[in-house]
């Protein structure tokens, strides 16, 4: 099984047909930043042409941060988060570097983005391990694809108390959450679940049934 890794997202498409009326460099130009998330053909185009007539510096500074990302941003060799290193260092992310963390407490995410979305709470201070993906049999995500091993080997190193499974609540979040529980059921560390339910501001009666039934199931002592 692979060791963490930075979260893949959606499979890139492929390249949208070059624009009639462009010169080809730039019609290339436009065909890879369609490939982005969220980037159309016509949003990809007007990027590219922007590019081609804007500044001369904001080209040449963005390409040369490109050329630099690959080789000095990749995956924490420890939890998968997203870090920086020198190209022939083993790369490690803020978090696994900061010695106030706590060891014993391990999140476990499916994606990057959720990482980065927890840090920005500022409610946890334990470490991370990204999963890199969720268990999804539609589309040919089995057990095998996860790096649970890896995972375990962490949380044996670490001497982890507890693992918070922070995977999103959908049907492959609960379904990745059920096996990450299963497989660390045996080195008798705690496993916990991220709490779902009513968001704050929100009216109870656009809530869907499964949010009330989950904010009810996990209801606590108050006042």
């Amino acid at each position: 099984m692979r060791g963490p890794s930075a979260s893949r997202g959606s499979y890139p498409r492929g390249p949208s047909p070059v624009a009639p009326g462009l010169p080809e460099r730039l019609g290339r130009t436009a065909q890879l930043l369609s490939r982005l998330p969220g980037v159309g053909e016509k949003t990809a185009q007007r990027f590219a042409l922007f590019l081609a007539t804007a500044d001369e510096g904001v080209a040449r500074e963005l390409g040369r941060a490109l050329a630099e990302l690959r080789d000095h941003v990749r995956p924490c060799s420890r939890c998968g988060n997203i870090a920086e290193s020198a190209p022939d260092e083993d790369a490690f992310c803020s978090v696994c570097r900061d010695p106030r963390r706590d060891e014993t407490l391990l999140c476990v995410v499916g994606r990057v983005q959720d990482l980065l979305a927890i840090e920005r709470s500022g409610a946890m201070r334990g470490r991370y391990f990204v999963l890199g993906r969720l268990l999804s049999p539609l589309e040919g995500v089995g057990a095998e694809e996860l790096p649970l091993d890896a995972l375990k080997e962490r949380v044996r190193a670490d001497a982890v108390a507890e693992v918070l499974v922070a995977t999103p609540p959908s049907v492959d979040g609960e379904a990745t959450a059920l096996l990450v529980a299963r497989e660390l059921q045996a080195l008798g560390a705690r496993v916990t679940r991220i709490a779902s339910g009513v968001p704050h501001g929100g009216d109870l009666e656009f809530a869907d049934q499964v949010t009330l039934g989950r904010a009810i199931e996990g209801r606590k002592s108050f006042g």
